[in-house]
């Protein structure tokens, strides 16, 4: 791994982290941070009563930079491992499943936007 690869993982992770902590600040319980499935990885998976969020994490430079990091190839990869999450984790068969992301500035707290996407089943 290149150093300037290792640079943007550590980045990767503290903005992580910052958001795992503003999300428990709002009342979420985070099941787990890391989330790796055969299908894809998940940054953050939290609950709030009823509801499971699977949380995507991008931190940049600026917003649009941030919020377009996020393909469509990669929300599949996101619904494919929240589906085996649940499927994991029957507990939670019967939560609402939200699709969030959380977009991460220098020297700005992290902005959540709920709902970011909604899969097609």
């Amino acid at each position: 791994m290149t150093e300037k690869r290792r640079q943007a993982y550590r980045r990767g992770r503290l903005a992580e982290s910052l958001c795992v902590w503003m999300l428990k600040l709002k009342g979420y319980r985070i099941l787990v941070h890391g989330y790796k499935e055969k299908t894809g990885e998940i940054d953050i998976i939290a609950n709030r009563g009823k509801l499971l969020a699977f949380i995507e994490v991008k931190a940049r430079q600026n917003y649009q930079d941030a919020a377009e990091a996020i393909s469509i190839t990669q929300q599949k990869r996101i619904i494919r491992s929240a589906q085996a999450f649940v499927m994991k984790n029957p507990s939670f068969v019967d939560h609402d499943l939200r699709f969030d992301a959380m977009l991460v500035l220098p020297w700005r707290l992290p902005h959540h936007i709920k709902d970011a996407w909604r899969p097609d089943f």
